[in-house]
């Protein structure tokens, strides 16, 4: 007998509205298809979430605890995992202190509230500061820019497209991220094209002429990492010619002071550095201020480089002088059906807590994974010596690799939690099964800022765990118990939770026992938009409101309750810019950027089959005249190197790139092992993060320059060493991880 169930998809911040047909006797996913009923994301369905139940169904799923035991894995139990991981994360405490503790979560985890929660709860108890998340990769330039501007670093604005009528991208391929970032636009880019048939204005800036710039009124073939110079340049055209016209609904400081701010700069100047001529610089400011109404957008293109943040602040600097923000057609601010001041106070305390070598502070709660190797290996109080990873890849998804996989294999205790064993899993004392989001029920209040309209949407779980595995909260909950640790830090919690659980078994009444629904309804109600039970008479999403503008200025958090235009640390970083030397030399004369690929989320998802092969996406895009003066051709095997590292790529030339300019996706180069020894290694694509310097960040956001690394390219004319195969051997060099199915 088969039953459909609606929940939504939770790969991304889309969080599309699903229906999955399950037989219910064998508890098995037959299909996956959009919930047409859902009436607000269904027509952003992707390959994605059709075959979300590849991941469920992995030959290699980790479905036990399973314990190191010399070269192999065996399986245990769930009591002797707690109690073997409590009492040696409890030693490391008592001897090293609480921040000899290390955690690192992924985007899998992220999507789900309960996991989060938790997560966080669990690392409250360990009372540790080391922190650090994937979001380090791409995201925390919005959120150091929204601290300092809006005084909230959870402050997102969401695109009014239906109601704009010149479109500014920078960084971002909207034809293939579906338009979704840190805010959702269900079917965001087939908007803009409806608005641009109607006479809108699209003008997208991308180093590689992406499907979005095919389909654009206007490309430019910015420089990579030269965003934030074309920005300036922008912003420069409007003040100074004093075509400004910030909104009055929302209240600014520091206007005049970025006018003569921008006067210090030659505008000849900028335009080399964003490799764009000034007259159309000029000429696309103008037609930006004049436009009745506008936005400017920036995405992972602008944060992933040295200049990240000045980038993503020029940008909102731009919106808010064109009065662009909080008004049709701009950017708006979604309150959606929570408190944010509570979500923050829960979820994201204030940065405390600073790393102990280079002094960084956290972002949104975390530290940077560019800072976690040394944060490892040298000695000294706070050193790490117990690793927490949750649902995440750092060994690919972040900055040399290599430099964190040499670091993880020295750790005391690496505890890796996900559904199968991955890169950065291979060195790991244990290994916890984790749930597939199939598995599991939701609500995820913190994502109902990021929509663009008023708008919640429960999931429901489509099918069981395998037969004893827990779900992650429990495991985590169940952790800091054994530690004798108060779960979220907080006195008499883990005597709530004996308590709940014995209630809960007495009465045969499961969700008696604390779990995170407690807290998804506390957060309902502290919000008063929405009921719950209103929440849970909608199975198919329900869009509870209409979009509202002026609501950014009622939580402005800054000292002054003011929107701070021209925070003075940007404005000196900015005149460091404009005087750095360039990246490129003799030595490394091509810059490396990257791209998205729809079907991937960083490093999650590369190994499914049913998504595309890797020797379709996992190669070097080259100009034609680059390669032509290197002796490259079509498909040649050409090695690639930084002053970091060196991988070998085939070469597919096209003239899409702009010259002196390379390409390779990131989020390839991973293994997927077989605990129990009994198959090989799978190994999917070259990790071009290898490349990627760990030290060379962006000052505010701690962001590798994953989008503009100096690199030169040659024909691969000797090879290099093949990768050993071995499940968990320790001599095995990850540079060598270029053997990969499509070289």
């Amino acid at each position: 007998m088969t039953k459909t169930v609606n929940t939504y998809c939770r790969i991304c911040v889309a969080t599309c509205g699903l229906n999955v047909t399950v037989d219910e006797e064998t508890n098995a996913v037959l299909d996956i298809e959009p919930d047409r009923e859902n009436p607000y994301t269904w027509r952003d369905f992707c390959r994605k979430g059709k075959t979300a139940n590849e991941v469920a169904t992995h030959p290699q799923r980790i479905t036990t605890p399973m314990r190191r035991v010399g070269d192999r894995y065996v399986p245990a139990t769930y009591e002797e995992a707690t109690a073997d991981i409590a009492a040696r994360l409890n030693a490391i405490i008592e001897r090293d202190g609480p921040d000899a503790v290390g955690s690192y979560n992924g985007n899998p985890m992220g999507f789900t509230f309960s996991i989060t929660a938790w997560w966080t709860g669990l690392l409250d108890a360990i009372g540790t500061g080391n922190r650090f998340w994937v979001g380090s990769i791409d995201q925390n330039n919005a959120h150091v820019v929204a601290e300092h501007l809006y005084g909230n670093e959870l402050v997102s604005l969401v695109p009014d497209i239906d109601h704009c009528g010149f479109f500014l991208f920078v960084g971002m391929d909207p034809a293939t991220s579906k338009f979704n970032w840190m805010e959702n636009n269900p079917s965001g880019w087939n908007r803009v094209l409806e608005k641009q048939r109607a006479g809108a204005t699209v003008v997208v800036v991308d180093p590689r002429r992406s499907v979005s710039a095919e389909t654009a009124d206007q490309h430019l073939a910015v420089l990579p990492g030269g965003d934030w110079a074309l920005l300036l340049s922008l912003v420069k055209v409007i003040l100074e010619e004093r075509l400004e016209r910030p909104a009055d609904n929302l209240p600014l400081t520091g206007l005049e002071d970025a006018r003569r701010f921008v006067g210090e700069f030659d505008g000849e100047q900028l335009a080399t550095l964003a490799g764009v001529e000034r007259e159309v610089l000029a000429d696309l400011a103008r037609r930006f201020a004049a436009a009745p109404t506008a936005m400017c957008v920036t995405h992972t293109g602008v944060s992933m480089n040295e200049h990240g943040t000045i980038g993503e602040w020029l940008s909102h600097t731009l919106n808010l002088i064109t009065g662009r923000i909080d008004n049709p057609g701009g950017r708006r601010f979604e309150r959606g059906f929570v408190d944010i001041a509570l979500v923050m106070k829960m979820f994201a305390p204030a940065a405390e807590h600073h790393t102990r070598l280079r002094g960084n502070p956290t972002i949104a709660g975390f530290h940077s994974i560019a800072e976690l190797p040394d944060e490892i290996t040298t000695a000294g109080k706070g050193q790490i010596r117990g690793f927490l990873m949750a649902f995440g890849n750092p060994v690919v998804s972040g900055p040399d690799g290599q430099a964190l996989d040499d670091a993880l294999q020295d750790l005391d205790l690496l505890v890796a939690i996900d559904l199968v064993q991955r890169e950065s899993h291979r060195h790991a004392d244990w290994l916890i099964p984790g749930t597939h989001w199939l598995e599991r029920e939701d609500l995820h209040p913190l994502f109902a800022n990021l929509q663009e309209r008023p708008y919640v949407n429960y999931a429901e779980k489509a099918i069981d765990p395998p037969a004893g595995v827990k779900e992650e909260w429990e495991f985590f909950a169940d952790l800091a118990l054994a530690m004798d640790r108060n779960l979220f830090g907080k006195p008499g919690v883990n005597r709530i939770i004996r308590a709940s659980r014995r209630l809960a078994k007495l009465t045969g009444r499961p969700k008696l026992a604390m779990n995170p629904e407690w807290v998804q309804r506390l957060m309902v109600r502290i919000g008063r938009r929405i009921r719950w039970k209103d929440i849970k008479a909608h199975p198919h999403g329900w869009i509870f409101g209409e979009p509202e503008y002026g609501d950014l200025a009622g939580i402005l958090a800054t000292d002054d309750k003011r929107v701070q235009l021209a925070p003075r640390a940007f404005l000196d970083a900015t005149r460091e810019a404009v005087a750095a030397p360039p990246v490129t030399g003799d030595e490394f004369p091509l810059l490396l950027t990257t791209k998205r690929i729809r079907e991937a989320m960083n490093s999650w998802l590369n190994e499914s089959d049913g998504l595309f092969r890797p020797e379709r996406t996992n190669v070097l895009e080259m100009n034609g005249s680059d390669a032509a003066a290197l002796g490259v051709r079509d498909g040649d095997l050409v090695r690639v190197r930084s002053a970091t590292g060196k991988i070998e790529l085939r070469a597919r030339l096209s003239d899409v790139m702009r010259p002196g300019t390379v390409c390779a996706p990131h989020g390839w180069g991973s293994r997927i092992f077989d605990p129990a020894g009994t198959a090989p290694p799978r190994s999917y694509g070259t990790n071009r993060n290898l490349l990627v310097s760990n030290t060379r960040l962006d000052r505010f956001s701690q962001t590798p320059a994953l989008n503009s690394t100096a690199v030169s390219v040659e024909l691969a004319t000797d090879r290099l060493p093949d990768r050993q195969v071995e499940v968990e051997g320790r001599s095995d060099d990850i540079r060598s991880s270029v053997r990969s199915v499509n070289a």
